[in-house]
């Protein structure tokens, strides 16, 4: 028996769970590769822009610079923050140092936010798709049984046939919950690395526009 017609002789709670293990799999390949790609271009433009900046006489001349390695817009919102002028609001109440804590910590929350965006997703995926799996597999059993038990006798060879068949759910439940928990890890800790520098990053900000030396 093929899938397409295992797929079509289950009941409506079958085909139900063998759709969403199929849509939860499309999502977390979708995420899986976006967020490779993406985490593999940030990590290159975080560093070119860090690098640009502190070789940069002018803090005007590093924002020019960081415009044309900053694809994601994750560092350039740090470094407009030591720019930080009075408009008479409370966002420009306080010391300066104040003011940029403030400022950097939202510019920083944001391009965390673009680089965790999914990760909820891949977690969820991958916490939730065996036990999906285990359902379908559980309610085609009960079927199987009850198939066997109408039938009326109980052969090895009537009992292995519908049951390995159920268990292709826990399977597939498997294969969809494996790639998405490998890459939450694995996505997690090149964020991990991303947000460490861009944390360090904002501190030295804070310490060069604290002095108000920073050449504009």
């Amino acid at each position: 028996m093929n899938l397409a017609q295992f797929f079509w002789q289950g009941d409506a709670l079958a085909r139900g769970v063998a759709v969403l293990l199929l849509v939860m799999s499309v999502g977390s390949w979708v995420v899986i590769l976006w967020k490779s790609w993406l985490l593999h271009r940030a990590s290159g433009d975080v560093a070119r822009c860090i690098a640009a900046f502190w070789q940069s006489s002018t803090v005007s001349e590093a924002t020019q610079k960081i415009k044309a390695f900053d694809r994601e817009a994750l560092v350039l919102p740090m470094v407009d923050a030591i720019k930080l002028e009075a408009n008479g609001t409370l966002a420009s109440a306080g010391d300066r140092a104040q003011q940029l804590t403030r400022v950097l910590r939202n510019a920083l929350h944001a391009a965390l936010n673009k680089l965790q965006h999914g990760q909820v997703l891949l977690a969820t995926v991958g916490a939730t798709a065996p036990f999906v799996g285990l359902l379908g597999t559980v309610w085609g059993i009960y079927h199987a049984l009850i198939g066997i038990a109408n039938a009326g006798q109980v052969t090895i060879d009537k009992i292995s046939g519908p049951v390995g068949e159920a268990l292709i759910m826990t399977a597939a439940g498997l294969m969809v919950a494996i790639p998405a928990v490998l890459a939450f890890n694995v996505l997690g800790r090149a964020v991990g690395r991303i947000e460490a520098d861009l944390e360090g990053f904002a501190r030295d900000l804070r310490e060069l526009g604290s002095t108000s030396a920073a050449p504009h």
